[in-house]
Formats: C-alpha cells, structure tokens, sequence
C-alpha cells in the first residue's frame, strides 16, 4: 500500500461510504466529525480523485468512490481472516489448503481428485463450493490456493490464472436395477423408452451429452435435471431415470451403490483441471494434485 495512506484512511472512508454521511459514519466509529473528514479528504488526495460528493443531507461515492468502495470491500474481508490465520498457524502443525470446488464439477470426482493429499500429516483441508466465476476472483484475491473445475479458466485479462489439465475420464450411462434391463435392450436407441436425468448447463459436459444424444437419434425424455452430480446420483439410484457419470467412478457406482452399467457414451469424455495462479505451481499440495507428466512439464 501506498505509503501517502493506510489501511485506516481506507476505513474510515469505508464507515462514511457505508453510513451514507460524515455525522453517522463518526457515531458509529466514536471519533469527531472533523477527524473522519481530514482522513477521508488525505485519502481523496492520495488518490487524486473525490470519492464523495453532496447527495441531498447526506453523501454518494463518485465512479473513484465507486471503484474504491468495491476494493475496500475485498481488502476488509482479507483483513477479517488475518486474526484466525495467524492464531491457526501459532497453534497449530497444521498444512492448510484450500481448495475452491466449482458447482460444474462432479462431486463424486472430488474425493478422486484430491486423493493423493488427503493422506498428509496435519492436513487442514478447506473445501468451498460456488460459481466458477465466482471461485476465480477468490482465486485472484488469494483466498484460495487451487480451484478444481470441470473445464480450463476463460481468457481474462484481468485475472492472471493458469488451468493445468488433471486428466480426463469417458462417460457412461448407469440406472438402478428397475431400469436396467429396459436401457440395455437396444442399447443406446432403448435411451429414448426411459427417463433421464442429466446435468444442468452448469456442467461442461452437458453441451457434449446433448450432442451425443442427438447423434444417436435419440430424442430424450428428461425426469430430472441437477446442478449437484452427487444428487442426480441419488436420485438416479432411487430409480428415478438413467443417468450418465464419469467411468472413473463406475466401482463406486455398481459395487457400493447397487447400479447397472449400461453403456458407454462413445467419444464423450469429462475433463478435470486445477486452475491456480501460476504458471508453474509452487504450493507442494497442489503440485501432488498433478499427474507426474505435468510436474515434469512444469519442473522443465
């Protein structure tokens, strides 16, 4: 941070930005009217730009308040974490990561991903489920160390991200007992005489299901539809459709949870990526996360 201002300017133009006023904004911080001012005009001239100007009795932010208010907002919520990060690491051995896991990709996969960790002493494994999107500014911001996602980081100039492949696995459609016989009879055109559940949009692969679908002539008769993998699983083995998954986890699939195979889905794949922040990733963890030739790749 510039040396002309501090965190506390940031503040106090913060309290005023969200009290709507000078007066209110020094009641709540218990300070005189005039100290906020003088911090709030050092700021405004540490940045060179107003940040506030008159709206009726009170204040509003100007397009630099605007900006400066949605950055404050991000600094503070770093800010809060720093008293638990510091008491964790004074505390504890613990090797902390964590882990964004976007919404497209499939849960049941999660576990599979992150396997070759989940045996490290002292691990402290902190997993959080959103919006890719959403995960990346996290990422950027540095409130996450990887992201796991179901497909690579879209070109964005304002976010400096990195997508490492993790590898990839076919597709296969599986269906409780009560539909089994009845998918398998024909297979795939029998896909057309059950009901199907499928991904939502919110998965990468749902695009290609569809276009597999429609090159097997396969007009589908959707029962359901899930944001959540491990859900559509769920529903898939009550007996509520036919549904696909990813091979990778057809053990799981048939031995735990009871369900038939039916097929495969023919050049329909699901892939899986870490997205972190550099181009040659530095966190140990997220390293082992790596199959070994993208570490060679990356230690070349």
């Amino acid at each position: 941070m510039s040396m002309t201002y501090s965190y506390r300017h940031l503040y106090y133009f913060w309290a005023v930005a969200k009290e709507g006023g000078l007066t209110r904004a020094a009641t709540k911080l218990g300070l005189s009217v005039q100290t906020v001012s003088t911090q709030v005009r050092e700021l405004e001239h540490a940045l060179g730009a107003a940040l506030l100007k008159p709206a009726g009795r009170g204040l509003a932010l100007t397009d630099a308040g605007q900006a400066a208010l949605e950055l404050a907002e991000q600094i503070f919520q770093i800010g809060e974490t720093l008293p638990e990060r510091v008491r964790d690491a004074a505390t504890s051995p613990s090797v902390r990561l964590v882990v964004g896991i976007s919404d497209g990709l499939p849960k049941l996969v999660v576990h599979r991903l992150l396997q070759p960790i989940i045996d490290t002493p002292h691990l402290r494994l902190l997993c959080h489920e959103d919006e890719f999107d959403d995960l990346l500014g996290d990422l950027a911001l540095h409130r996450l160390d990887v992201v796991l996602a179901d497909r690579p980081a879209p070109p964005n100039p304002n976010l400096r991200v990195y997508s490492h492949a993790l590898g990839s696995s076919p597709m296969a459609w599986f269906a409780a007992p009560q539909w089994a016989a009845a998918a398998m009879r024909d297979y795939p055109a029998s896909l057309a005489d059950v009901p199907l559940l499928l991904p939502t949009s919110h998965a990468a692969v749902r695009a290609r299901m569809d276009q597999w679908l429609e090159r097997q002539g396969v007009r589908a008769r959707i029962a359901g539809e899930f944001e959540d993998s491990a859900l559509l699983a769920t529903f898939g083995a009550a007996g509520m459709g036919v549904f696909p998954a990813a091979s990778l986890m057809s053990d799981k699939l048939v031995e735990h949870d009871g369900l038939v195979r039916v097929g495969d889905c023919d050049g329909v794949e699901e892939a899986f990526y870490a997205v972190g922040t550099d181009k040659k990733i530095a966190h140990p963890l997220v390293r082992r996360l790596l199959p070994q030739a993208v570490q060679d790749a990356q230690a070349g």
